[in-house]
C-alpha cells in the first residue's frame, strides 16, 4: 500500500539549503547516499508565465535511500527540487537565479524507494522577483537539495544534486480577433483584425509583439476542426489584418505558434453569420 508525505517547501532557498550545501561541489552530491532519477518538469512541456498569475508547473522524480534509512520514516529524509541558471554555486551564493519548490508528496514504493510528485511555484508578481527580467525566458537547469536527518532530528548530511534535466521558461502571449461585417452577404469580403501582445516581465505589462507570422484559422459551423486559411505578419503595434471571402457560417481566430522565448497564443474565436 502506498503511503504519502506532503511537503511544503519554502521559496527562500538559500536558507532552506544551508550555506555548507551551497558551496559543496555538485560532484559530491552522491555523498548523501540518496539517489534521484526520472525527473520530469511540466510533463516535458515549456512553462509559460504571464505578468500576474501564479504558475505551478508539475514536477515528479524518484528517490532511493541509503542503508539505515527507510521510506516508512519520512521525517529522516528530504529532497527539494528547484530550477536554477548559471553556476549552481554562484547562483546560490547571491540568492538569485533560483525558482523554488512549491508543494509535493512522496509516495512509498518500497522500503528504499519513493516516488515524489507535486509542483514548482512561479510568481511573476513584482514582490516575488521569480521572473523579473525578460532574459529569464530561457532554458533553466533542474537541481535537487538532498538532506538526511539523524534519529535525534539533527542534520546528518546535505548536498546539492544537479541533473542534465532542463525546463524551458517562456513569456506568455495574447491574441485578439475581430471579424467584420457581421452578418455578411455570401461572396462579400470579410476583414479580420486583431492584436498580438507579449508579457514583459520587467514592466509586468503586455507589449505589442511586432514582426511575427500569425495564422488566421477558420472552423465552419457544425464542424470541430480549425484550418489555416491565411497568414499575416504583425505590425509595429502588434496589429493583425487580412481579408477573406464569405462562404459559410463559421468561426475565425488568430493563432501565434510561439518561439523559443514565447508561448503559443490563440485568440477567442469570432463567429460570422453568412447570409
Amino acid at each position: 500500500m502506498k503511503t504519502g508525505r506532503r511537503t511544503v517547501a519554502v521559496l527562500t532557498l538559500v536558507g532552506a539549503l544551508g550555506l555548507p550545501v551551497l558551496n559543496a561541489p555538485a560532484a559530491q552530491a552522491a555523498d548523501t547516499g540518496i539517489k534521484v532519477s526520472d525527473i520530469v518538469v511540466n510533463k516535458g512541456k515549456p512553462i509559460v508565465v504571464g505578468t500576474s498569475k501564479e504558475v505551478e508547473p508539475s514536477i515528479s522524480f524518484n528517490i532511493a535511500l541509503p542503508s539505515g534509512y527507510t521510506t516508512a520514516d519520512p521525517s529522516r529524509y528530504d529532497a527539494y527540487p528547484f530550477l536554477y541558471r548559471g553556476s549552481i554555486n554562484t547562483a546560490a551564493d547571491t540568492g538569485e537565479n533560483f525558482i523554488g519548490p512549491g508543494v509535493y508528496t512522496c509516495y512509498e514504493i518500497d522500503s528504499k524507494h519513493a516516488r515524489c510528485e507535486g509542483s514548482l511555484y512561479i510568481d511573476p508578481h513584482p514582490s516575488q522577483e521569480h521572473v523579473d527580467s525578460n532574459s529569464d525566458a530561457t532554458t533553466w537547469k533542474v537541481g535537487v537539495s538532498l538532506k538526511l536527518w539523524k534519529a535525534d532530528g539533527g542534520l546528518k548530511t546535505g548536498e546539492l544534486e544537479t541533473r542534465s534535466t532542463t525546463a524551458q521558461l517562456k513569456r506568455a502571449a495574447k491574441a485578439t480577433t475581430d471579424a467584420s461585417p457581421e452578418p455578411v452577404t455570401k461572396g462579400k469580403t470579410i476583414t479580420v483584425t486583431g492584436k498580438l501582445t507579449r508579457a514583459n516581465w520587467s514592466t509586468k505589462r503586455y507589449d505589442a509583439y511586432s514582426g511575427r507570422t500569425v495564422s488566421l484559422q477558420f472552423r465552419a459551423k457544425g464542424t470541430d476542426t480549425y484550418k489555416t486559411v491565411k497568414k499575416a505578419t504583425t505590425s509595429s503595434t502588434g496589429g493583425m489584418k487580412t481579408t477573406v471571402t464569405a462562404s459559410v457560417d463559421g468561426y475565425y481566430r488568430w493563432v501565434y505558434f510561439g518561439n523559443s522565448t514565447t508561448g503559443v497564443a490563440t485568440s477567442t474565436a469570432d463567429y460570422v453569420d453568412v447570409r
